[in-house]
């Protein structure tokens, strides 16, 4: 069974350093700052309440990497709720180079690869692990009610406090999917913590219970033919559900895994159908569409292509007890999507099986906040400025996007983009405003109240 990679859930896309053709900043050399990189890492560990993990090999010329992690209150509210340490990663290059503070949405990856900003300006890099994923958890067992995008949002604030003391020149926040959502939220609360923000592929789910806008995508992207091959898939797919689920059960069995966060090996099979056309167009391309499987495809072939499109490891324990907290956050705050069924009537046994409730221990108490996106929403439609938002036209992530105003910022699309995209794949008119509005912020102050835009 496939490898689980984050691009298969709803926010997985980290968009990387794909910068080719684009005019970037070269890394400063290293003997020009060797006084600072040399120093670096002691004042790194002077720093209150940082601490320097390990440097690691393999950066790229003229960089070092460093693993850090940063004491963080529970609650920021209220000192006396304890603490817990945040991963963080560190790019650095000199100290007199713009910072681009990478927020991930997830774990923080422990390799040392720029983002597609810090490569366009040559800049330093912090990546920030989100609050209760990976290794930055409370010690105590799972309680996750201090798991909200406000306190997310005073994480990230003071992680920029902390460093610009060393890095006192521009910063830009970025990432991709739910990095690009965290990215957001952090300026909704913190707005001048950073000159500017870059969100890739990042939804905006302003009301959850309103799902029609991913309805009417997935009813129209791509072509009339490759909609209806991906609609048989599916009928095929649980019409053979008995064959399927004894394969996924073997493999659960001979993995050790199981399915008691989901409820059985049956509605996870069921989930993962389900989700067979969004997880397709947000993964793949038209190109694809040639490889879905017809009505003469074997089981084993089915249930190999399910597996690819939909990585049925994500909803086994073993990787969904990972991901709790990415479910408490949509089924608490985020919201999730809906996709369309009338062509499965008659096949289906779960109700709401893709409800991120499905995905959250039952002991674990889940209330929606119906306020948290429309605040986030007017936000940047009101006030947010220095704001880009690169999507792709055949992601159904981003069906509902971000609009906002005409404070110096911007959406752009990538045509036939999916899920990943990078401003080196936007048509060369957008490509050469985006590129230019990074380097106007990194040169020009701070944000402004108003601005002409980046087009």
């Amino acid at each position: 069974m496939r490898t689980l990679t984050r691009r298969h859930l709803l926010g997985t896309a980290v968009s990387a350093a794909s910068a080719a053709g684009l005019a970037t900043v070269p890394a400063r050399a290293a003997d020009r700052t060797r006084a600072a990189a040399d120093d670096v890492a002691d004042t790194l560990r002077a720093l209150p309440g940082l601490r320097v993990i390990e440097e690691r090999p393999g950066a790229e010329p003229g960089y070092r990497f460093f693993v850090l992690g940063l004491r963080q209150p529970v609650d920021h509210t209220d000192p006396g709720a304890g603490t817990f340490e945040q991963r963080l990663t560190l790019l650095h290059t000199a100290v007199d180079r713009p910072t681009v503070l990478f927020s991930t949405g997830y774990e923080v990856p422990l390799t040392p690869r720029r983002t597609e900003p810090a490569v366009l300006l040559g800049g330093n890099q912090i990546g920030v692990e989100h609050r209760f994923f990976g290794t930055s958890r409370p010690s105590a067992a799972l309680d996750l009610t201090h798991l909200t995008i406000r306190q997310a949002a005073d994480d990230h604030h003071r992680v920029v406090r902390l460093l610009r003391s060393l890095y006192p020149g521009a910063w830009i926040s970025t990432g991709g999917s739910k990095g690009g959502m965290t990215s957001v939220y952090h300026r909704r609360f913190h707005p001048h913590d950073v000159d500017a923000t870059v969100a890739y592929s990042a939804p905006n789910n302003v009301d959850d219970r309103e799902d029609s806008a991913y309805l009417r995508f997935l009813e129209h992207v791509g072509t009339p033919a490759a909609r209806d091959a991906l609609k048989a898939a599916q009928r095929h797919m649980l019409l053979r559900r008995t064959e399927l689920v004894a394969r996924y059960e073997a493999w659960a069995a001979a993995t050790g895994d199981t399915f008691r966060i989901v409820g059985s090996a049956d509605k996870a099979l069921e989930i993962a159908v389900l989700r067979v056309p969004f997880m397709f167009w947000q993964n793949r391309t038209a190109a694809d569409v040639a490889a879905v499987p017809g009505p003469d495809a074997s089981t084993d072939a089915l249930y190999a292509w399910l597996d690819d499109t939909s990585a049925l490891t994500v909803y086994a324990d073993s990787t969904a007890r990972q991901y709790i907290p990415y479910w408490y956050q949509l089924g608490t705050q985020m919201g999730y999507l809906d996709v369309p069924t009338g062509h499965l009537d008659g096949l289906l046994r779960y109700p709401d099986a893709i409800e991120p409730r499905s995905f959250v221990p039952r002991d674990v108490p889940m209330r929606f906040d119906t306020e948290a996106m429309p605040d986030i929403d007017r936000w940047v439609r009101r006030r947010g400025s220095r704001l880009l938002f690169v999507n792709g036209t055949q992601d159904p992530s981003v069906a509902e996007p971000f609009r906002p105003g005409p404070r110096d910022a911007r959406v752009l699309w990538v045509p036939g983009g999916n899920h990943h995209v990078t401003i080196a794949a936007l048509p060369p008119g957008d490509r050469a405003e985006a590129v230019a509005a990074l380097h106007r912020w990194t040169t020009g102050g701070r944000a402004p109240t108003s601005g002409s835009g980046i087009g």
